[in-house]
């Protein structure tokens, strides 16, 4: 077989290195789009950068069968999800780079270099106008009280003056028993102070640790 056609399709080697650099290159924009008012690991941003050159190289070995090519393709894109959860956000990444890798590899360059393009500033603008993002003034407070206090209604007025809703999650204790650490889930009137808010906690509790923070429960794994 000589260097000149590689793949049974007769495929230069020319043809071949063009086609896998252009889909490389177009790997590390998705990549770099991604990072767009994101956090990416670093193992994210390799695969989406690698991924579509990996792909368009199964394309070329299947010898233009598409359809065992994206079953191929699809079984080794879904291999970092084994162990580690993945964000809807990390999801749609990676099938945006396998539909690149499987333009490239149909030869369709041009169609790889504008589905990039578009949806590189779909995601952009996405990001930019924060769409579909939960406007939710939820928190997760704890608070750490002595454990010969009653804490039965002890925080109920104060959490009806500053919150819409409240909840207790759990109770448990702390410091080899000798605390109890309260875990509300709070919905905060608008407007509210929180400063005010927790110094009337703090009345309340012997001024003991508070926490009032996001509500990290809430997870966006598919």
């Amino acid at each position: 077989m000589s260097l000149e056609n590689i793949f049974a399709g007769g495929v230069t080697a020319g043809n071949y290195l063009l086609s896998l650099l252009a889909a490389l290159a177009l790997g590390l924009v998705t990549a770099l789009v991604f990072t767009y008012h994101n956090k990416a690991s670093q193992s994210m941003m390799s695969t989406l950068v690698l991924l579509p050159a990996a792909v368009h190289t199964v394309i070329l070995l299947v010898n233009g069968n598409l359809g065992i090519g994206v079953a191929v393709a699809g079984a080794f894109s879904l291999v970092r999800f084994r162990s580690i959860p993945g964000s809807a956000r990390d999801i749609a990444a990676l099938f945006i780079a396998m539909v690149i890798g499987l333009a490239a590899g149909t030869g369709s360059l041009l169609a790889a270099a504008a589905f990039t393009l578009v949806m590189g500033a779909a995601v952009m603008l996405l990001a930019r106008t924060r769409f579909g993002e939960a406007k939710d003034n939820s928190r997760e407070l704890k608070i750490v009280i002595p454990e010969n206090m009653d804490y039965e209604n002890l925080f109920d007025a104060v959490l009806t003056q500053y919150t819409q809703s409240w909840s207790l999650l759990k109770v448990r204790t702390t410091n080899m028993g000798s605390l109890y650490e309260l875990t509300y889930r709070v919905v905060l009137r608008e407007g509210a102070s929180t400063r005010s808010f927790l110094d009337s906690l703090r009345l309340k509790n012997g001024n003991l640790n508070i926490t009032l923070g996001r509500n990290l429960t809430q997870k966006e794994e598919l």
